[in-house]
């Protein structure tokens, strides 16, 4: 009976021990690349998409409405999402006979999809077919509105006059527009 129990004693240290080799195996090979977790658990801001030379038309009832250029397109998905133009773009807006009635330029630009909201900044210029020009820093230009509008600075060159203020508002192809909070006007002498 000594010998039984002898023998229980033996095997229970012997499962003992390969129990305690297992777990300490299991929790040796058990080490996280700190860089892999943080990897894995950031919310990335990298994109999903990136474009060189993008052109897209934007059309409505198979008319072509407006055509966006720019050098490249960064498109972000994590929320909320966005298209960015880290480079700048080139926005023309066209009438029915195809023919660009308006453009606006930036150096940088979001696309905000959910809102159908583009914000432009730096070197933000718009000109209409009539030759007037707009200049500022930033810009929103509103897609299901079809407005322009921003609360910055801006300038108003027309063939009779340059106006300053601070911010405005405008349809899309900038034919009309207001300014709010004149700051001066100079009449132009040709």
């Amino acid at each position: 009976m000594l010998f039984r129990f002898a023998q229980k004693n033996i095997r229970i240290q012997v499962i003992g021990l390969y129990f305690l080799l297992a777990l300490g195996f299991l929790f040796s090979s058990c080490e996280n690349d700190k860089k892999e977790i943080e990897r894995i658990s950031a919310k990335s801001s990298d994109p999903a998409e990136e474009i060189k030379g993008l052109e897209t038309l934007y059309s409505d009832s198979g008319i072509v409405k407006v055509r966006v250029t720019a050098p490249v397109l960064k498109k972000i998905t994590t929320p909320p999402a966005i298209t960015e133009l880290p480079k700048g773009l080139l926005i023309e807006f066209y009438d029915q006979n195809k023919k660009v009635i308006s453009k606006l330029s930036a150096n940088y630009a979001i696309h905000f999809e959910q809102e159908s909201k583009w914000e432009a900044k730096s070197n933000v210029v718009v000109i209409n077919e009539k030759g007037d020009q707009l200049n500022t820093e930033k810009l929103t230009w509103d897609e299901k509105k079809e407005i322009l509008y921003s609360d910055q600075f801006v300038k108003i060159k027309t063939k009779e006059e340059i106006i300053y203020g601070n911010g405005f508002e405008a349809n899309q192809d900038f034919s009309r527009y207001r300014i709010f909070n004149v700051k001066g006007r100079i009449t132009v002498k040709e």
